[in-house]
């Protein structure tokens, strides 16, 4: 593998986090800003709405509205014409605070959760479920029993979804049956990292954020091989998409830290962006 070197196109943010490609624009969460931002290819910045409960996963809903995970009420929010309004109430399905999510092309959002609180007392992570919110905003659980399940894609097909699950330290996948349950439930692959944001492109592989003390983005096939690697110096990667013109730009999330308490204010995170060969295909 050859060694490259990313391109910083924004920085100045505290921990900027799910990004998504639309239109000519990235846009992303800055959580504990707490704040949704878009940035152009150019690094000119815009605050699109503020979440005062954190905002993460972000998506679309059928009509275009945005949609916008609130992290610690664990609400779903839609952002349009009349602002900021709760469309769905997840606390039912969520032990904890909600995360990262993904929405179909039916309109279907598949949205992740850590089960409880994180920590490094060595205590064993606790079970959560992969909720769904179906188009009509009814909140169901789609999956349990995931270990932190976080970043999350689906497959251009619209047949398959597959999570990172960040404590079990592999990539799951499920099919995705008619109504948008989740059935066939396998490990899609099994890696040496914890996994957080991912990925997919049109050939089916799936660039990984993983952290850990040596943080990197890799490139991962179904089986679990890796076949691309870019190593992060002195920095952390949570997250990760692929955007740009032609879906060929990787843009990389990175933080020094995810632990508020160590953060120094907005020189803790920054978003870094590198060419690659194939293109970003699926959901988001």
């Amino acid at each position: 593998m050859v060694e490259r070197k990313t391109t910083v196109l924004l920085d100045n943010l505290i921990f900027p986090e799910d990004p998504r490609w639309r239109g000519d624009k990235l846009w992303f969460s800055d959580v504990f800003a707490k704040e949704v931002i878009t940035v152009d290819l150019l690094g000119n910045r815009e605050t699109v709405t503020h979440v005062p409960n954190q905002p993460s996963g972000l998506g679309w809903s059928k009509n275009g509205n945005l949609l916008i995970v609130s992290m610690t009420d664990r609400k779903l929010m839609m952002f349009g014409e009349d602002g900021l309004t709760e469309v769905a109430d997840m606390s039912s399905a969520a032990t904890f605070h909600c995360n990262d999510m993904v929405v179909d092309k039916m309109g279907r959002a598949y949205v992740g959760n850590f089960g409880g609180p994180v920590g490094d007392d060595g205590s064993p992570p606790i079970p959560a479920n992969m909720i769904l919110i179906d188009s009509d905003y009814k909140v169901s659980v789609a999956a349990s029993g995931l270990h932190f399940p976080n970043g999350v894609v689906v497959t251009p097909d619209g047949k398959t979804l597959i999570v990172a699950e960040t404590f079990g330290d592999r990539l799951t996948a499920f099919d995705i049956n008619r109504d948008g349950s989740l059935s066939g439930r396998r490990v899609w692959a099994s890696l040496d990292s914890h996994p957080d944001g991912i990925c997919i492109d049109v050939e089916g592989h799936i660039w990984v954020a993983t952290i850990g003390e040596e943080g990197s983005v890799l490139r991962v096939k179904d089986g679990g091989d890796i076949v691309d690697r870019i190593d992060i110096d002195s920095w952390t990667p949570f997250a990760c998409t692929l955007g740009g013109p032609d879906l060929k730009t990787l843009f990389i999330l990175e933080s020094k830290t995810s632990e508020p308490e160590m953060m120094d204010g907005r020189n803790n995170g920054r978003i870094t962006m590198i060419d690659v060969d194939v293109p970003g295909a699926g959901y988001p």
